[in-house]
């Protein structure tokens, strides 16, 4: 089995998920999550490198990624404030989303990069053993068979 055309993303109210749905012009997926800088968790100033965004990735109906929308909030040197604003601003735009419903979706691979950091839903089959594999990034979020829209974190 091959990761399919089309990986289901359930709708989780309450969890990690819970922001992900259908509007009138496809679909969508958002959260606020973080960035690790490459090396920092091993510093004492970890903080620093751990950087907080706001992100709306936006797909048509065919699950098609159409764009992303990700914004830097800052730091965890800050982190209850960085996260604040992270989750302001994705409220502002997940309201601004005409006929948005919270519901299961199903999207295709893709990626964007910013900050260096790769946001999107790709192949993580290589970091399993070669095993079908896709991991949302940054969320760190897992998709593998029966493909049923559950993930692993």
């Amino acid at each position: 089995m091959a990761i399919p055309d089309l990986v289901p993303i359930a709708y989780e109210p309450d969890y990690r998920t819970d922001t992900i749905g259908r509007y009138d012009e496809g679909q969508f997926f958002a959260s606020v999550t973080a960035t690790l800088e490459e090396g920092s968790g091993s510093r004492p100033d970890w903080h620093r490198g751990k950087r907080w965004y706001a992100v709306l990735h936006r797909f048509d109906f065919a699950g098609t990624h159409s764009r992303s929308d990700i914004w830097f909030a800052g730091t965890s040197e800050d982190e209850d404030a960085s996260i604040g604003r992270a989750e302001a601003r994705l409220a502002e735009w997940l309201e601004a989303l005409p006929g948005r419903v919270f519901d299961d979706i199903a999207i295709r691979l893709f990626q964007v990069e910013t900050d260096g950091h790769i946001f999107g839903l790709v192949d993580g089959s290589e970091l399993y053993g070669g095993e079908d594999h896709a991991e949302f990034l940054p969320d760190d979020l897992g998709f593998d068979p029966p493909w049923d829209g559950c993930y692993d974190t």
